[in-house]
């Protein structure tokens, strides 16, 4: 027989149900605290309604930070667990009624009859509970350079209305010897009224002696008949700008060090693909988990958002079908960025984008077509674990 136990998960008390596959109710819905105490509680619980020869099914929602510890208890204990798309479990319980009804003990009651009634539904695996941590720096990452582009770009602003004619003397505002200059010298004022010798110094140790005084006595010339205001606000926002821009350099280093040091233990064979960095191959693997769970390219693609969208009714089809874009979207931010750079290295990939192109395909949607193959190509390498063999 089998026992479905459905949870609903918050963030200071978890509602469970547990019923039979005959439609008995075995424990109807009672509440944990989220602690150690409701957790043995819950798994004395299902013992007490349970016996050997039954098959324990446990599903609860991805409910992000809220339900790790618990799923982490649950697979330590060796209990079956599924992990259940929020939006998948909201269209199956508005299926069993037409009534607007939304609780925690209507949601626990639904997520025990969904195990019941889909059978294609996949355990989560200790493989991709582990994997978390792997996620956990992708996305921490993914937000610190978000961040930082941010930073760069009120620099760039900050450098339009004190010191606009730098631009153009130097290959771009975000190299350490202009980061350097602007934080002891914020403002073509400041740099105009300068000694050379410290100018020079400044640079020259800065660049590495990339630069020296010939460029030294440009910049201070440029300065010098600079349209840039003195505003000392300005300065100091510009100051305070950079040294935030340089620490979260040193963070992302820190960050990419550790995602470095798992791909090294995790030995995948994509990073073997001409131009996926181990950066975008990090967050492929973390968001996917593990390969397992899915059947087919297909369905990895439909999780990724990436498959088209359908809609059909008697004589109306979608001639124009856009894509789902309803899974993860780090992974779809992966997928598209790392496309772009396997296009551009490996060959085989470089001809079928040059073929959709010449389809009268727009850039964008011919990349998202390559995005489709390399997400093929990734799914039979994580299956067969060969490294790469170009096609061409």
């Amino acid at each position: 027989m089998v026992i479905s136990v459905g949870i609903d998960v918050s963030k200071d008390k978890h509602d469970c149900f547990i019923v039979s596959s005959e439609g008995e109710v075995l424990a109807d819905v009672f509440t944990i605290p989220n602690n150690m105490d409701g957790f043995h509680r819950l798994l004395q619980r299902i013992q007490d309604c349970t016996n050997s020869q039954d098959k324990i099914k446990v599903g609860l929602e991805a409910t992000g930070h809220y339900s790790y510890n618990l799923l982490g208890f649950l697979l330590d204990n060796g209990l079956t667990t599924y992990v259940l798309n929020p939006l998948r479990t909201n269209l199956y319980r508005k299926s069993l009624s037409l009534r607007k009804t939304k609780t925690d003990r209507v949601d626990a009651r639904t997520i025990a009859s969904m195990l019941l009634s889909d059978a294609g539904l996949k355990p989560y695996t200790s493989t991709a509970y582990h994997n978390e941590e792997l996620k956990s720096l992708t996305r921490y990452r993914f937000d610190k350079v978000k961040e930082r582009a941010k930073l760069k770009s009120s620099i760039s602003r900050l450098v339009c209305i004190l010191f606009p004619e730098l631009e153009k003397l130097v290959p771009t505002l975000h190299m350490t010897s202009v980061y350097s200059l602007l934080e002891e010298l914020p403002g073509a004022k400041q740099v105009a009224a300068a000694h050379l010798t410290r100018l020079k110094t400044l640079l020259e140790t800065a660049s590495k002696g990339h630069y020296k005084r010939d460029m030294a006595l440009e910049i201070r010339d440029a300065a010098r008949n600079s349209i840039g205001s003195r505003m000392p606000a300005k300065s100091l926002e510009l100051q305070h700008t950079i040294r935030l821009t340089r620490e979260l350099d040193r963070e992302i280093d820190e960050i990419e060090e550790q995602i470095q040091s798992i791909m090294g233990e995790l030995h995948s064979p994509i990073t073997t693909i001409p131009g996926l960095g181990f950066r975008m191959a990090a967050m492929i693997l973390a968001e996917v988990g593990d390969f397992t769970r899915f059947d087919s390219p297909d369905k990895l693609l439909a999780y990724a958002g990436m498959s088209p969208s359908t809609y059909q009714s008697g004589q109306l089809k979608n001639c124009y079908p856009h894509m789902e874009k309803r899974g993860s979207r780090y992974l779809r931010y992966a997928l598209y960025n790392a496309t772009k750079y396997v296009c551009y290295w490996d060959p085989a990939f470089a001809d079928y984008l040059a073929k959709k192109r010449a389809e009268g395909k727009h850039y964008n949607i011919a990349i998202s077509h390559a995005a489709k193959k390399l997400v093929r190509l990734i799914f039979a390498m994580e299956k067969s674990m060969q490294p790469y063999c170009s096609a061409s």
